[in-house]
């Protein structure tokens, strides 16, 4: 057995011991898959195990995440800090060799993976942070960013509406560095693909503006190495069928039975028989192997790299520093003074939250993003420029009507490091992109999400354009800040938290309508959640917390319930996420526990203000879909007025006495 069927063996082995171990886990693919993870490792990735981190790595998105176990055996092959034990550990409680990969638990993992379909949006998005910063940075022979985006994806991540959407767009783009590895065995779980597809891939993606290249046998680690050559090649991205057979080797190869279901022990110990030792052991020879391929190749790409950097730096020592401030996220904005608003502004949220954006753009050259063709409605462009195939340094990216794609691969440039993304859409079509939001707060990716068009507010276009229940879906995923600013003071306090921000991704969410411009709010306070807007004068009757639009009814409501008497607290409560991270002195300090007479007033379902209001007090929330009008009749017809507000406050009041 040469070294490189030796090495494709032991990769099978190990991968399929780790699920049968584990009575968990997905065999089929690892084993059909193999010659392509070794063939890229062992030919052309450059990656530095003792520093995965390494910026100018090839990246790798394992795409189908199911195939978890292979990657881990690779990694375990190629040198990283995945152990024998940690394959014998797979998907097992407090192990670094989870169910699906998982970046920043697995060194050598460059991406959460599992939903499928995300990986090669989020490839283009690495993609797209190489090419700019390639040609931001690179000068003659000394490139300080050049490297490639590897994804080996399945048949179910092609089937996936996303996938479709960001292929069209990196197509487009002409995205030539990122080489997708489609593992074409023709199987998914509920049996054949032909079930579900009968298009042609070449002509399909060659539509698409793709570079096609087919490997009929993927067994044939040779011929999958010169399919990669010429990808490498490629003034377009490029996709790569390699045919394969699920489940090779076992007894229910070509097979769906073999897709999920870890082989019989006495399958894997035959298998094992076939390359000796005991389980989970691999011959030395495959480790040197290895290091003699894929660890020289890296350590010599690395070095050259760093003396790369060392020339430039005294070559172009301004562009290095600025490379070095990029890398680092480095670029102080005092967030108090970035816009001077007049005092009597009064104009939208979303309006107040572009020139933030417009004034960020000029003084962090990596914040780049754009919209999903609603710049002139969302505010929300990139300066420089669109960036095209024509245009690197644009950082506006046209994202066109393909909203997850657009969060997948605003993920992707996150991930890649060395800018700061953000995208923008109407509120309500956040649903086509929490799939993408949510591995975003699991990765702990500080992307920048502006929604618009907040509430029922939206008016004429009707209950297909005003969100409800979409408040409640964001601040219901662990880790993202959902921030709801009431007018263009708090405005900059949101952005000044999605701005600073280094492991959460924060969602902005703006008004359309113009907004009154409060004289008490206070930017600075919005990092808590809430604060005390107003305070009470003499006694405390009762607390009104609003976020938003409604931050101006409630001193409305103030004003009414002042003139009969009562003596209320306003809370400005821009997030719930935000207001839930600090101290129970703290919050108690703004909302204490002793007060009964509370009123919540927000234009969505609201469901996370319930424990605020508790079951003494009141929320005024919406919890039907909207109607098409001029809003001033919706705010009506839904209860959203002064005299409702001051209504609801004297009815708790009452019933509390």
């Amino acid at each position: 057995m040469n070294k490189d069927k030796l090495a494709i063996e032991t990769l099978r082995v190990l991968s399929v011991e780790q699920s049968t171990k584990a009575t968990s886990g997905h065999p089929g693919m690892p084993l059909g898959a193999a010659p392509i993870v070794h063939t890229l490792y062992s030919r052309f990735l450059r990656a530095l195990p003792e520093k995965p981190n390494w910026f100018n790595r090839d990246r790798f998105i394992l795409a189908a995440g199911h195939a978890s176990a292979l990657l881990y055996s690779q990694l375990h092959l190629a040198g990283y800090s995945v152990s024998k034990k940690d394959l014998e550990n797979f998907r097992q409680y407090g192990s670094i060799t989870p169910g699906h990969p998982e970046c920043g638990i697995t060194p050598g993992v460059d991406v959460t993976s599992g939903p499928l379909g995300q990986g090669i949006p989020e490839g283009a998005g690495m993609a797209i942070a190489e090419a700019f910063l390639a040609e931001k940075f690179n000068r003659d022979s000394l490139k300080l960013v050049d490297h490639y985006t590897y994804v080996l994806c399945s048949d179910g991540d092609l089937q996936e509406g996303v996938t479709q959407e960001a292929m069209s767009l990196a197509g487009h783009l002409r995205l030539n560095k990122l080489i997708v590895l489609y593992d074409s065995n023709d199987i998914q779980l509920d049996g054949p693909v032909n079930n579900a597809n009968s298009e042609s891939v070449r002509e399909k993606y060659e539509a698409m503006n793709w570079n096609y290249i087919h490997v009929k046998d993927g067994e044939d680690a040779a011929s999958v190495e010169e399919a990669i050559k010429k990808a490498q090649k490629s003034d377009k991205p490029t996709i790569i069928e390699i045919k394969t057979i699920i489940g090779r080797g076992s007894e229910n190869a070509g097979t769906s039975k073999v897709h999920g279901s870890p082989l019989p022990k006495d399958e894997v110990e035959k298998m094992r028989s076939k390359i000796g030792g005991d389980a989970f052991e691999a011959d030395p020879a495959v480790f040197e192997f290895y290091r003699e391929t894929f660890g020289k190749r890296s350590e010599e790409a690395h070095r050259a790299w760093q003396k790369a950097c060392e020339e430039y730096k005294e070559k172009y020592p301004e562009a290095y520093r600025e490379f070095e401030k990029m890398l680092a996220d480095d670029f102080p904005i005092d967030f108090e003074k970035i816009v001077e608003f007049p005092a009597e502004y009064n104009k939208a949220t979303r309006t107040s939250g572009g020139d933030v954006l417009n004034a960020i753009s000029k003084i962090h050259p990596g914040f780049l993003g754009g919209s999903a063709d609603l710049t002139a409605s969302t505010r929300a462009k990139g300066a420089d420029g669109d960036f095209s195939a024509g245009n690197r340094l644009g950082r506006n990216i046209n994202f066109g009507v393909r909203e997850h794609a657009m969060a997948a691969i605003t993920n992707g440039i996150a991930l890649h490091g060395g800018l700061k993304p953000f995208c923008s859409t109407f509120f309500v079509f956040s649903d086509y992109m929490k799939p993408a939001i949510r591995l975003a707060a699991l990765m702990k990716l500080p992307v920048i999400y502006v929604f618009t068009h907040d509430s029922i507010a939206v008016g004429e276009d009707g209950p297909t354009h005003q969100p409800i229940e979409q408040m409640t879906m964001l601040r219901s995923i662990p880790g993202l800040h959902v921030i709801r600013p009431a007018d263009e003071s708090e405005v900059k306090g949101a952005w000044e938290v999605a701005y600073l921000s280094k492991h959460h991704p924060t969602a902005i969410v703006l008004t359309r309508q113009n907004v009154k411009s409060l004289a008490k709010t206070d930017y600075s306070k919005v990092k808590f959640g809430a604060y005390i807007l107003s305070v009470e004068k003499e006694r405390l009757d009762g607390i009104l917390i609003a976020s938003g639009s409604e931050l101006a009814l409630a001193f409305e409501a103030q004003s009414l319930l002042r003139e009969e008497g009562f003596d209320v607290r306003i809370v400005s409560m821009p997030s719930t996420t935000l207001f839930e991270r600090q101290s129970e002195e703290y919050r108690n300090s703004v909302i204490p526990k002793d007060v009964k007479n509370i009123v919540a007033v927000e234009m969505s379902e609201a469901a996370h203000l319930h424990k605020y209001v508790g079951r003494n007090g009141k929320l005024l929330n919406i919890r039907s879909f909207g109607l098409s009008g001029p809003f001033p009749a919706l705010l009506k017809h839904f209860g959203f007025t002064a005299e409702k507000v001051a209504s609801a406050f004297k009815e708790v009041y009452e019933k509390n006495k």
